[in-house]
């Protein structure tokens, strides 16, 4: 019974060695500039073996997103011990964090919004998600209003577009840039009828962003 076990956790190893070159890759490169042939070459496999794990160039980059959509879920999870105006700007600020610690592939990501349908589909999906956490943190829930439910929803197209000029202008800071949004959400859902919106009692202090040099993956062999 040890060797398929072992089997196993050499293929999940093989799986995450891969996604996480994916993740370096699509991050520098658009999708149309790369192959499987030459993701094969970076992994230091086949391309026979790359087909077995990702039927095609498609799902691999799906299946990148996905895992960093994962992470950014995971990092943004609001505190239920804190309020909910005190929550939003928590997970608000370490979303801030991750596009600081990932710009390319936050900027790859919008541009490929337009061209590759699955990847819009995700966004919409993420959208969707975020949008229903801050209808449960202000009471509304899936039975809000249609205008607080729109102004959510819409806030957070808005954000994309903000946090895209942030990162060609870089004049704000990144508490200025949180606190903007966060005011603009606010603004939102009071013309939408929502005046009871909590602001947050303090805004936390942003973490020191990481490096943006990002260490390349190791080829798995």
């Amino acid at each position: 019974m040890a060797e398929p076990a072992y089997t196993r956790m050499q293929v999940d190893q093989r799986r995450r060695q891969l996604l996480e070159l994916g993740a370096y890759l699509f991050a520098r490169h658009s999708f149309a500039e790369l192959s499987m042939a030459r993701i094969a070459r970076e992994a230091g496999i086949s391309k026979a073996l790359l087909y077995h794990y990702f039927p095609t160039k498609r799902d691999f980059f799906l299946a990148t997103l996905r895992e960093a959509a994962e992470e950014v879920r995971r990092r943004t999870e609001p505190d239920p011990d804190l309020p909910p105006g005190d929550a939003l700007a928590g997970s608000l600020d370490a979303f801030l964090g991750w596009i600081e610690e990932n710009e390319t592939a936050y900027r790859k990501l919008m541009e490929s919004a337009g061209s590759v349908p699955e990847v819009e589909a995700l966004i919409q999906e993420v959208r969707d998600r975020t949008s229903a956490r801050i209808l449960d943190g202000l009471g509304a829930g899936v039975d809000a209003p249609p205008r607080v439910r729109a102004a959510a929803r819409a806030w957070l197209w808005f954000m994309d577009g903000a946090i895209l000029d942030w990162l060609e202008h870089r004049d704000l800071s990144r508490p200025e840039l949180r606190d903007f949004m966060l005011g603009a959400l606010a603004g939102a859902l009071t013309a939408a009828g929502w005046a009871a919106f909590p602001p947050p009692s303090a805004p936390p202090a942003p973490r020191s962003p990481s490096s943006r040099s990002e260490p390349r993956p190791s080829r798995g062999r």
